[in-house]
C-alpha cells in the first residue's frame, strides 16, 4: 500500500507531502487543476520516461518519492534476485530528474537502473490511465487476463523458457543453413584447389632452394673453372707453380730454424701452422666441390619447369612463397572441415528443435486446458459484474482459437467478444463496445485480476468515462469491494459525485497563485468540505441548497 507520496519541483507542484489512507480514496478537482500531474509523477515511480521539461522552471532538479507498506507483500525473493536489501516493513521508491537530463532511480536509497525500478514497482502499484481501455483490443493483454485467472504461472514460465530455446536454436539453424548453402556453392572449387595444391605438394623453403639450384646449374662451367683456378692458387699446379699452401709451408720452415735463438717466433709458428692446415682443408673441399659440379641440362630443365609451375601457382593464388601455398592448403582443409562440422551441427540443432518442440507442445496443451477453464470462469465473473453495473443483458465471451503453431504464449489466440443486448451476437469487444461499456468491462477485469495477483495499490484515472450516475454508483461499489475483499488500496480520479461520495477518503486538487506563480495543491477534505465539493460536482460553480442536500444524501447512502 502507498503510505506517503512526496513530489518536489514537478511541473506545477513545488512541494507536496501527502499521506494516503488504506481503502477506497478519490481525487477530484477542476479540469486542469493538476490531477494528471500527480498521476504522471506516480508514473515516474513506475519507470516511465523522464523528461527535463517536467522540472519546475528555476529548479535544478525534481523528485518523486513513494513510501509503500510491504508487510503483506511477498517481495523478498524479488529483492534478492536484484541484489537489493529487503526491508519487511516498508519500501521506498524514488526518482530524480536533473536539469542536465540525468535521471536516477532508487530503491530503499540504493541506486538502481530504471528496469529494476519498473520491475519492483509493478508488484506494488498499477495505474489505469484514460488510454488503458485501448488495451482491450490487444491480444496479449486479453491473453494475460485469462492466464492470470488460470493461475498457471509456473507452466507458463516453463513454456516461455522452452519456446525461447526453440527460437534461439531456430535462429542458429537458419544462420548455419544459410552459411552452409553459401559454402556449398564453393565446395567443389575448394576441393579442386586443394587437389591441385596437394598434387603439386609445395615444400617449405622450396622457392629459394630451387632458385639456388637453378643458378648453380645455369653457371656450372663457369663455377667449375673458377673452383679449379682457386684450387691451383691454393695448392699449385702441375707446372711446378707454388701455391699458397706451399708458400706457407716454407715460411713455417724458416720460422723453425730460428726458434732456438728467437723463442718469441714460436707463437707465430703455431698460429701459421693452424692457418696452413685450414687453408689446406679449404683447398681439399674446393677440389671436391669442383668434382661435384657438372652441367646437367635435364636436371636444369626439370628445375625450371618446377619453378615455373610454382610461380604460376603462387600468382594464381596471389601469394609470394611456397610457405603461403602450404598455409592456403591448410586453410582450405579447415573450410572443408567446417562444412562437415556445419552439417553435423545442423543435424544436432534439428534434433534439439524437434525434442524441445515436443516439450513445448505438451506445456502449451496444459496452458490451453487451463485457459479453457479460466475462460468460462472469466465469462461468468465479468457478466455478473456488468449486471451490477446496469448491463443485465450483456454477453461476454472469451473466444479461444488454438492452432498447431507455437507462439510466444502457447498455441492459443484469445479474443474478447461482447454484446450489450440479447438481440446481437457477441462480436469483438473493441469493435462494438461504446466508451462507457469499455470502461465497465475494464473495471470488471481490473477488479478480478488485481484480486488474483494481490496487487496492493491500484489507481484509476477516470475509469468512469462515458457512464451515467447510476452506473457510476455501481462502479464505485465495485471499487469499494476491491478494497474490502482483497485488502487493496484503490485511488480513483473522477469527475462524478456518485463515485466520490462512496470513497472512504476524499482528496481535492486545486490551483493556487503564490508570488506570481500558479501552483498545484492537494488537501484531504473533512465531512463538511466533502459535502461542499460534491455539491459543486453536482451543480457546477453555483452551489444550490438542493445540491447541498443531494450531496448529503449521497454521503448517507454510502
Amino acid at each position: 500500500m502507498l503510505k506517503h507520496l512526496t513530489i518536489n519541483n514537478y511541473i506545477l507542484i513545488d512541494s507536496l507531502d501527502m499521506d494516503l489512507n488504506p481503502g477506497f480514496s478519490v481525487m477530484t478537482g477542476e479540469t486542469g487543476a493538476g490531477k494528471s500531474i500527480i498521476l504522471d509523477a506516480l508514473g515516474l515511480l513506475m519507470g516511465q520516461r523522464a523528461d527535463t521539461q517536467c522540472i519546475m522552471p528555476g529548479a535544478a532538479k525534481c523528485f518523486v518519492e513513494g513510501v509503500f507498506d510491504v508487510a503483506n507483500a511477498d517481495l523478498c525473493s524479488l529483492f534478492e534476485e536484484n541484489d537489493l536489501d529487503f526491508e519487511p516493513a516498508e519500501c521506498i521508491l524514488r526518482r530524480e530528474i536533473s536539469s542536465n537530463g540525468k535521471s536516477r532511480a532508487f530503491v530503499n536509497d540504493t541506486p538502481v537502473n530504471v528496469s529494476i525500478l519498473k520491475k519492483i514497482s509493478s508488484h506494488l502499484l498499477d495505474i489505469h490511465s484514460q488510454h488503458s481501455n485501448l488495451l482491450l483490443d490487444n491480444s496479449a493483454f486479453q491473453l494475460g487476463i485469462v492466464d492470470t485467472l488460470a493461475d498457471h504461472t509456473d507452466v507458463l514460465s516453463q513454456y516461455k523458457d522452452s519456446y525461447s530455446r526453440i527460437v534461439e536454436a531456430s535462429r542458429k539453424l537458419k544462420e548455419l543453413t544459410e552459411d552452409l548453402a553459401k559454402r556449398k556453392n564453393d565446395e567443389d572449387y575448394l576441393r579442386y584447389q586443394l587437389e591441385q595444391l596437394e598434387t603439386f605438394n609445395p615444400q617449405q623453403g622450396e622457392d629459394e632452394f630451387l632458385r639456388l639450384q637453378q643458378n648453380e646449374l645455369s653457371h656450372a662451367e663457369d663455377i667449375k673453372v673458377a673452383l679449379g683456378s682457386i684450387e691451383s692458387m691454393l695448392c699449385g699446379d702441375n707446372n711446378d707453380t707454388d701455391g699458397v699452401v706451399d708458400t706457407m709451408n716454407r715460411i713455417c720452415q724458416v720460422m723453425r730454424q730460428i726458434t732456438h735463438v728467437y723463442p718469441a717466433i714460436e707463437e707465430y709458428l703455431t698460429r701459421l701452422d693452424t692457418v696452413t692446415i685450414e687453408v689446406r682443408d679449404i683447398a681439399d673441399d674446393i677440389s671436391g666441390k669442383a668434382e661435384d659440379i657438372e652441367y646437367n641440362p635435364e636436371r636444369l630443365q626439370k628445375i625450371n619447369e618446377r619453378l615455373d609451375a610454382l610461380y604460376a601457382l603462387e600468382q594464381k593464388h596471389r601469394v609470394s612463397s611456397s610457405e603461403d601455398l602450404i598455409a592456403l592448403a591448410e586453410n582450405i582443409r579447415s573450410q572443408l572441415t567446417l562444412l562437415t562440422d556445419a552439417s553435423d551441427n545442423i543435424h544436432a540443432l534439428e534434433e534439439e528443435i524437434s525434442s524441445e518442440t515436443i516439450i513445448a507442445q505438451k506445456l502449451a496443451a496444459k496452458l490451453s486446458s487451463g485457459r479453457q477453464k479460466a475462460a468460462e470462469m472469466l465469462r461468468k465473473i465479468v457478466e455478473k459484474s456488468l449486471s451490477l453495473m446496469d448491463m443485465p443483458a450483456a454477453k461476454f465471451v472469451v473466444n479461444i482459437q488454438s492452432s498447431t503453431e507455437l507462439n510466444p504464449y502457447g498455441m492459443d489466440k484469445i479474443t474478447f467478444l461482447f454484446s450489450a443486448n440479447n438481440s446481437l451476437a457477441p462480436r469483438s469487444l473493441a469493435e462494438v463496445a461504446s466508451g462507457g461499456e469499455m470502461s465497465r468491462v475494464m473495471l470488471a477485469l481490473k477488479a478480478l485480476t488485481s484480486r488474483q495477483i494481490q496487487l496492493p495499490t491500484i489507481v484509476f484515472d477516470e475509469i468512469d468515462t462515458g457512464v451515467s450516475g447510476k452506473v457510476a454508483s455501481s462502479m464505485a461499489q465495485i471499487m469499494g469491494e476491491m478494497c474490502k475483499e482483497a485488502e487493496q488500496q484503490v485511488l480513483a480520479i473522477t469527475h462524478l459525485p456518485q463515485i466520490a461520495a462512496k470513497a472512504d477518503v476524499h482528496y481535492f486538487v486545486y490551483k493556487e497563485d503564490v508570488d506570481g506563480r500558479t501552483l498545484t495543491r492537494i488537501r484531504e477534505l473533512d465531512s463538511e468540505q466533502r459535502i461542499t465539493e460534491l455539491a459543486h460536482m453536482l451543480s457546477g460553480s453555483k452551489v444550490t441548497d438542493a445540491a447541498m442536500e443531494n450531496a448529503r444524501q449521497l454521503l448517507q447512502d454510502k
